[in-house]
C-alpha cells in the first residue's frame, strides 16, 4: 500500500479530513470495509508492535478505544503514522476547538492516576472494574459505601428485612451520556481483600444469603421462602420480591440490568471533531526572572503525569494601582516538543495578583506559584516556557532539556520526591481536579527548598510496582526517613504499609517534617523504601535549608491561574 493510502486510512479512522467548513470524510463503521495490510491478521500486526505502541493500546486508550479505531491503527505501518494518528485521537475528543489544550485528554490521565490511587487491590487501580467505570464514566454524582459485616435494611423493594453484607459501594449517576439517566452501579467485595468487582445481581453482597436467617419480610412470615428467590427473578440472581405494597424500580428490572451491564464495559461514545492548526509563540531574549520545577509520577506503564511548576518573584511583576489594590498580571505560553521538533503539548494560562495597598512591601518579598500537569510518554523532550508582564512587557523565557522518566513494570520504581510548603487534603468534590492536586491532596512545591522554621516542610512520594502477597492480597514495605546535617543524622522516622493502610501494588507517603525543630542550615533528606516481599530496596534524596523566621513573618505565598 502506498504511503498517501496509509495517510488516508489514518485521517478517515481518526475523524475526517478537515477542511476548514467541515468533515469531508468519515470513519466507516462496517469492520468489512477497512482495507487490510499484506494480508496479515490484527494479531500478527498487534505482536509486531513497538512497546510503546502496545502500552498505550493496552493501558492508556483499552477503556475509551472502539474497535474500528483498533484496528485502523494495528494498520498502520510507520511510526511517524502511528504518533500521528495519536494525536488526531486526542483531537477529535477535544471538547474546545479553539483551545491549545485538551480537557478530554488531561481529565483522562486525571482519572487513571486517581483509580491507581484509590482502587489498587493486589492490581493496579485501573485494572480493577471500580478503576474501570471512573475512568470511563468519571465519579459518580452520589455513593454509598457499607463495611464487611454491617447490619443492612434491605429496601422494600428488595423484600425488605435485615441482613448483613460484604463490603459494597453503590455509585449513582445522575446522566450519563451513552448510558442515559439515573445509572447506578454496585461493586461488591465477597473476598475481603478490596477487590471490589461490579455486579450485575443485588444479591450478591448479601453475606447472609446461604444461610437460614437474614430473612426478607415475606420469608419471616412463612409467606415464602429463600429458595423462592431464584425462581422470583428469573435471571439466576437471589434478590427477594419486592414487599407488598411496593413496586420494583425499574433498575431492578433482569432485563435493564444486564443491558446495563453490557453497556457500561462499551467505550463511551465520540463526538467527531475538525481537526485545526496549532499556533506557535516567537520566542525572544530573556528579561523576567523566574524558577521552574518538572516532576514524575506514574499513571499508567507508558503515560507519566509530568507537573510543570512555575513561580515568579513578586518583585518581578509590574503592578497597576487602582482604588488601593494593586494589580499584576502575566501572560504564561509553554509548549513541549519532541527532539525533532513536533509539538506535543501546548498550554497558556494566566497568573494574576492582586494585593491590597496596605500589603504590597510585605507582599513583594514573597512569589507567585503556578502549575500545569501534562500526561507525557517517557522519553526526552524540548520544554519552551515563555512569559510576558502585559503591563511592563518584559518577557522571560526557558528553553530546556525535558526528561521523563520509564517506569518499570516488573520492579520496584518511585516518583519525584517533592518537598512541598503546603501538603493538604482536599474536599471530596475537588479530588484530583486543579492546580497542584494530586489525588486527593494538595502538594504545593517549594522549587527554592528553602523553609523558615515556622514553615511546615511536606515530603511526597508515590511507590510502584511493589509486590503483592497471592494469598492476602497485600504488599509488605517499610518507608525510611532520614534527614542529615553533613554526616550527622538529625531526624529519623519509620513507617510501614500496613500502618499507611495501603495495601496495593502501589503506595504513597505523605508527611510533614518537623522543619521547626532543626536549626537554621543546610540539609539532606533521604528516604528508603524496601518492599519485603520481592527484597527490593529504591531510594531518593534531596537537599534543603532552613532559615529563621522573619519578625513580622513574609506574607505568604499566593497562587493563581484560570
Amino acid at each position: 500500500m502506498s504511503r498517501w493510502g496509509r495517510w488516508l486510512i489514518l485521517v478517515v479512522l481518526a475523524g475526517g479530513v478537515s477542511t476548514g467548513r467541515g468533515v469531508l470524510a468519515q470513519a466507516p463503521a462496517d469492520p468489512q470495509s477497512q482495507p487490510r495490510t499484506d494480508n496479515k491478521n490484527d494479531r500478527q500486526l498487534y505482536k509486531e508492535l513497538a512497546t510503546p505502541y502496545k502500552k498505550w493500546l493496552d493501558e492508556d486508550v483499552t477503556y475509551i478505544l472502539s474497535g474500528d479505531e483498533r484496528k485502523g491503527f494495528l494498520q498502520l505501518q510507520t511510526n511517524e503514522e502511528r504518533e500521528q494518528y495519536i494525536e488526531a485521537f486526542w483531537q477529535r475528543r477535544n471538547p474546545d476547538q479553539d483551545s491549545l489544550e485538551n480537557s478530554f485528554k488531561e481529565e483522562h490521565y486525571r482519572r487513571i492516576a486517581y483509580a491507581n490511587e484509590r482502587f489498587g487491590a493486589g492490581v493496579q487501580g485501573w485494572r480493577t472494574d471500580r478503576g474501570r467505570m471512573y475512568i470511563m464514566w468519571g465519579p459518580p454524582t452520589s455513593k454509598e459505601s457499607r463495611t464487611h459485616g454491617e447490619n443492612y435494611e434491605r429496601p422494600l423493594s428488595e423484600g425488605g428485612g435485615t441482613t448483613r453484607t460484604y463490603a459494597f459501594e453503590t455509585w449513582n449517576y445522575n446522566y450519563v451520556e451513552g448510558l442515559g439517566s439515573n445509572i447506578t452501579l454496585e461493586f461488591v467485595d465477597t473476598s475481603g481483600t478490596n477487590e471490589f468487582h461490579l455486579s450485575w445481581d443485588p444479591s450478591e453482597k448479601d453475606a447472609l444469603l446461604n444461610t437460614p436467617i437474614g430473612l426478607t419480610l415475606a420469608e419471616e412470615r412463612g409467606e415464602s421462602n429463600k429458595g423462592d428467590r431464584f425462581f422470583t427473578s428469573g435471571d439466576g440472581s437471589r434478590i427477594g420480591a419486592p414487599a407488598a405494597g411496593s413496586m420494583s424500580p425499574r433498575s431492578l428490572n433482569q432485563f435493564e440490568r444486564l443491558e446495563l451491564y453490557a453497556k457500561v464495559f462499551t467505550p463511551p461514545p465520540v463526538k467527531f471533531k475538525d481537526l485545526e492548526a496549532l499556533v506557535s509563540s516567537r520566542i525572544v531574549r530573556n528579561q523576567m526572572n523566574f524558577s521552574y520545577q518538572t516532576d514524575n509520577l506514574r499513571i499508567t506503564g507508558d503515560t507519566v503525569l509530568v507537573p510543570i511548576t512555575v513561580q515568579i518573584p513578586n518583585q518581578e511583576m509590574a503592578y497597576q494601582n487602582r482604588d488601593g489594590i494593586h494589580t499584576a498580571t502575566v501572560n504564561l505560553f509553554a509548549r513541549v516538543s519532541t527532539l525533532t521538533g513536533r509539538v506535543v503539548q501546548t498550554f497558556e494560562d494566566e497568573i494574576r495578583r492582586d494585593i491590597p495597598d496596605s500589603l504590597l512591601q510585605q507582599s513583594l518579598k514573597g512569589s507567585s506559584i503556578y502549575q500545569k500537569s501534562l500526561p507525557l510518554r517517557p522519553g526526552l523532550y524540548r520544554l519552551d516556557i515563555v512569559l510576558k508582564d502585559t503591563s511592563s512587557g518584559d518577557v522571560g523565557v526557558v528553553n530546556t532539556r525535558l526528561a521523563v522518566q520509564a517506569f518499570a513494570d516488573d520492579k520496584l520504581t518511585a516518583s519525584t520526591l517533592i518537598l512541598a510548603d503546603e501538603m493538604t487534603p482536599v474536599a471530596t468534590r475537588e479530588i484530583g481536579l486543579g492546580q497542584f492536586v494530586i489525588g486527593s491532596t494538595k502538594v504545593r512545591p517549594k522549587i527554592d527548598r528553602t523553609f523558615r522554621t515556622n514553615q511546615p516542610m511536606g515530603i511526597f512520594l508515590q511507590l510502584y510496582s511493589l509486590k503483592v502477597d497471592e494469598t492476602t492480597h497485600k504488599n509488605n514495605a517499610s518507608v525510611d526517613v532520614e534527614i542529615l546535617q553533613g554526616d550527622k543524622s538529625v531526624f529519623q522516622a519509620k513507617q510501614t504499609s500496613q500502618e499507611m493502610s495501603q495495601t496495593g501494588e502501589q503506595i504513597t507517603l505523605e508527611k510533614i517534617l518537623p522543619a521547626g525543630s532543626l536549626a537554621p542550615g543546610k540539609y539532606k533528606l533521604q528516604v528508603r523504601v524496601t518492599d519485603t516481599l520481592s527484597n527490593q530496596t529504591i531510594s531518593r534524596s534531596a537537599d534543603f535549608t532552613v532559615t529563621a523566621a522573619e519578625t513580622p513573618p513574609a506574607a505568604a505565598r499566593s497562587s493563581s491561574g484560570r
